[in-house]
């Protein structure tokens, strides 16, 4: 858009090609001005990096907005550079609460929250847990889910391009998708047993298919037995958003512990397991499209897969917007313009989301 001048900076945080560059080509993203290279590392000395980096790229660009998405260590380091730099500062996916202060990314949103001027909401449950800490100001917007419109626009893509179901001899509708990467559950040794145990059962009567995180797939090594736990279990490496997105829209069922497969398990009409104690999501529990497995024992597992299995839920009601939510948020950046003032002290209005 001629309006806007974007400088992209991609951080590192994610460095294995098969989770950074393979996104930038198949979604068409313009190369990153920034490529900071920053890396792994924990969680304390990543952000820091990241933050020193970051403060670097916005002394040099002076840019009028900052735009940080969703709650990884990125997400608060920019948000930090920003807000101690005094630039406007702008959080995609705002209002996101699990409400489970352990979680590393429940920190990085709510500090993200608080330290921004625009907020863009993608759920009216996310407007009500800004509205409950305080942040019920005008450039608090309710926008829609970007991660739909996505959904909407790579969905057909994939089923054009991508060759994944092809490559790994698996048919629609006949296969159970896998994905564990969060620390709860790759550092436990107890829950990752739990759960390979879990799937193991199930490949008895359904393939599973288990793209690996490089995190997950160290731990099984370090943990005694889980490679045999896991012997009916069908490994790939961390595959290309394409073929991810091929692999959700034809599974039976997907078991996750991801936030964002989460949501796209439902664009997509596939009922899904979450592998956690509770999630940010919870308007996909109560519409019946997912249900919490927390992996305490392989019998919870296998209880959600059974019914996971038997039910089709019937609710078709959407509460991620309308597939437009991108452009509601352009607009509103340009509606607000380069002033820097204080946000609260403009009216913007609420857009309508069906």
């Amino acid at each position: 858009m001629a309006e806007i001048e974007e400088t992209i900076v991609h951080t590192g945080q994610h460095y294995d090609r098969n989770m950074s560059q393979v996104f930038f080509a198949e979604l068409d993203i313009p190369a990153p001005t920034y490529d900071l290279g920053i890396g792994s590392g924990r969680h304390g000395s990543q952000t820091g990096r990241m933050l020193e980096e970051i403060e670097k790229v916005l002394l040099k660009e002076k840019p009028d907005w900052v735009l940080v998405y969703g709650d990884t260590n990125s997400t608060l380091a920019g948000a930090l550079a920003a807000a101690k730099l005094n630039i406007p500062l702008a959080h995609v996916e705002a209002g996101l609460r699990s409400f489970n202060q352990h979680m590393p990314e429940e920190i990085n949103r709510v500090l993200t929250d608080h330290v921004s001027s625009l907020l863009f909401a993608p759920t009216s449950s996310a407007m009500a847990n800004l509205a409950r800490e305080g942040i019920d100001h005008s450039g608090v917007l309710l926008v829609g889910d970007v991660m739909y419109d996505a959904a909407l626009y790579y969905g057909d893509r994939a089923s054009r391009q991508s060759r994944v179901l092809e490559q790994l001899n698996i048919r629609r509708g006949e296969y159970v998708l896998a994905t564990v990467h969060r620390a709860e559950n790759t550092d436990s040794e107890d829950r990752l047993r739990t759960i390979l145990t879990g799937l193991g059962r199930v490949s008895l009567d359904l393939p599973v298919v288990f793209p690996i995180h490089p995190r997950t797939q160290g731990a099984m090594l370090k943990a005694e037995d889980c490679t045999a736990l896991a012997k009916g279990i069908q490994f790939t490496e961390p595959v290309s958003y394409l073929d991810m997105a091929m692999l959700e829209k034809n599974a039976r069922v997907i078991v996750t512990d991801s936030g964002g497969i989460q949501k796209e398990a439902f664009f997509f009409s596939v009922p899904c397991i979450t592998l956690r104690d509770e999630t940010e999501w919870k308007e996909l529990i109560d519409m019946g499209w997912n249900r919490l497995a927390p992996p305490t024992n392989p019998a919870n597992l296998a209880s959600a897969l059974k019914l996971a299995l038997g039910e089709t839920p019937r609710s078709t009601h959407n509460p991620y917007g309308d597939g437009h939510s991108a452009e509601r948020i352009v607009r509103h950046l340009l509606e607000w313009g380069s002033h820097r003032v204080d946000p609260s002290s403009c009216i913007v209005p609420e857009p309508a989301v069906s």
